[in-house]
């Protein structure tokens, strides 16, 4: 099946790491969500994307691989030892062409827009410095500003990453002071809340880097904050963040598979 998107300047794959070992809600790729699987939807979101050439699904589960072949779509088993899904695209780009341009899409976001992924692609194609690049939305909600699952991300003037955290950052030492409370100044400044930014788990590599970074031990904040990007920043490596318009949504709960479904009913009805 073709794939969609011809890209006259790299060759541009994505990859979507897709275990079926879930946390909080159980084998949660291969759920039905409107008439087909979760991880279906994902695949053909990313599929509508311009800058993609290629789609694989990396994944260490028989079932998903079953379903994502069966539909069609290119899929290789990886290994079940996997710590992380960087590591799982690792495997998968070692037999990958040399020096495309891998897009690390999240198995479980059946409403990713397409354009959050030209997006990133595009900002690393048009700076040949950037080895790496991922996205962020605008935070509007204060229980994002203060939950530790939302990653906050603070970039500089050139919207390279400064730093991530479940922390909120930056801090506005001002409106705490005046306020008594972060809690207290987001709610009395509904302003303030804008002002902090939510790290999405898109990622675009090279791929050279990508191995590289696959490479490299674990570090100190990493470990601190259980984000692996933070090790790219520690060894001094840029990562350039695309403030994104459109959000979307990661399937993490079962409120949040209700959600899509919800949303994904109602895009079908519009059309």
């Amino acid at each position: 099946m073709e794939q969609l998107g011809k890209n006259p300047q790299q060759n541009v794959i994505a990859v979507i790491p897709a275990r079926l070992k879930s946390t909080r809600l159980e084998c949660k790729l291969l759920l039905s969500l409107s008439d087909k699987p979760l991880i279906l939807h994902t695949i053909e979101r990313a599929a509508l994307a311009k800058t993609i050439d290629r789609i694989i699904v990396a994944t260490d589960s028989r079932e998903i691989f079953d379903v994502v072949h069966n539909a069609g779509f290119e899929v290789q088993m990886t290994s079940v030892d996997h710590p992380s899904g960087s590591d799982r695209i690792s495997e998968v780009a070692l037999s990958l062409p040399g020096n495309c341009v891998i897009v690390n899409v999240q198995g479980d976001e059946p409403l990713i827009p397409p354009a959050t992924i030209d997006a990133a692609v595009n900002s690393l194609l048009s700076d040949s410095s950037i080895a790496m690049a991922t996205t962020c939305e605008v935070i509007d909600e204060a229980g994002d500003v203060m939950s530790p699952d939302v990653v906050k991300v603070v970039t500089d003037q050139n919207g390279d990453a400064l730093y991530f955290s479940r922390s909120p950052v930056p801090f506005p030492r001002e409106h705490v002071r005046k306020y008594k409370s972060l809690e207290n100044a987001l709610h009395s400044d509904p302003d303030l809340i804008s002002t902090f930014r939510k790290h999405t788990g898109l990622y675009v590599y090279r791929r050279e880097f990508l191995l590289e970074y696959s490479a490299m031990k674990s570090s100190r904040l990493e470990n601190l904050e259980m984000l692996e990007q933070l090790r790219v920043l520690e060894r001094g490596f840029k990562i350039r963040v695309v403030v994104v318009e459109e959000s979307s949504i990661g399937v993490d709960t079962q409120e949040d598979f209700e959600r899509a479904a919800k949303l994904i009913g109602q895009r079908r009805r519009e059309k």
